[in-house]
């Protein structure tokens, strides 16, 4: 029994997988306020599941990349939850639960702002590359020199930033990853210690 949760990007997503089964899932598209829409959410869906908290095997989250208040809020979430629950957790990449919602040749794309993207690449869930902070034209000859012409498909908010480079690639301009893909993910991993996954230093600075 997985409990997923994402909230690393425009968007606050929680599921329940029992097995191949998914028991219960919601998903709201926001560009913040994750904080004090999520442990509601989680209620809401294990609620829906006719679960306890206490019945959930262990909990999974994205770990980033993405927004440093969104994914810090979903860690400190999950953290918290798997402390009080004793139960393990399970850090999953943003770009990772992103590519779960296609087939094939996957590059998902965050914007990350200032000129960059975050990108990675899978095939058929297996990733090609480790995650990168680049700009939209080194990630576009990235993408030509693993695609070497095969189809493939761009998912995230930065895919619309590559659209021009890749004209033929499927795009899918997802608002964030999807829990359901989160708690899949999880369902098959060796839990660990949640860290965040950062790419760069944070935009905000601190005053001198």
């Amino acid at each position: 029994m997985v409990l997923g949760l994402d909230t690393c990007l425009s968007s606050c997503s929680v599921a329940v997988l029992d097995g191949e089964r998914m028991l219960a899932s919601a998903r709201e598209v926001m560009a913040r306020g994750h904080q004090e829409r999520l442990a509601p959410m989680a209620r809401d869906v294990m609620a829906e599941a006719g679960l306890k908290f206490d019945q959930v095997d262990r909990i999974a989250v994205t770990v980033g990349p993405g927004s440093f208040t969104g994914l810090r809020v979903g860690i400190a979430f999950a953290k918290g939850l798997a402390f009080a629950l004793d139960k393990p957790a399970v850090g999953i990449g943003a770009l990772e639960a992103l590519a779960a919602q296609a087939k094939g040749l996957v590059f998902p794309a965050i914007d990350a702002r200032r000129g960059q993207l975050y990108l990675q690449a899978f095939d058929e869930g297996a990733a090609l590359m480790a995650p990168d902070a680049v700009t939209a034209e080194v990630a576009a000859a990235r993408i030509a020199e693993l695609s070497q012409g095969r189809p493939f498909t761009l998912i995230g908010s930065g895919s619309v930033l590559l659209a021009d480079f890749a004209p033929a690639a499927t795009v899918i301009a997802a608002e964030g990853a999807d829990a359901r893909d989160v708690a899949r993910l999880a369902a098959a991993r060796t839990p660990g210690p949640l860290k965040p996954l950062y790419l760069r230093a944070p935009d905000a600075k601190l005053p001198a």
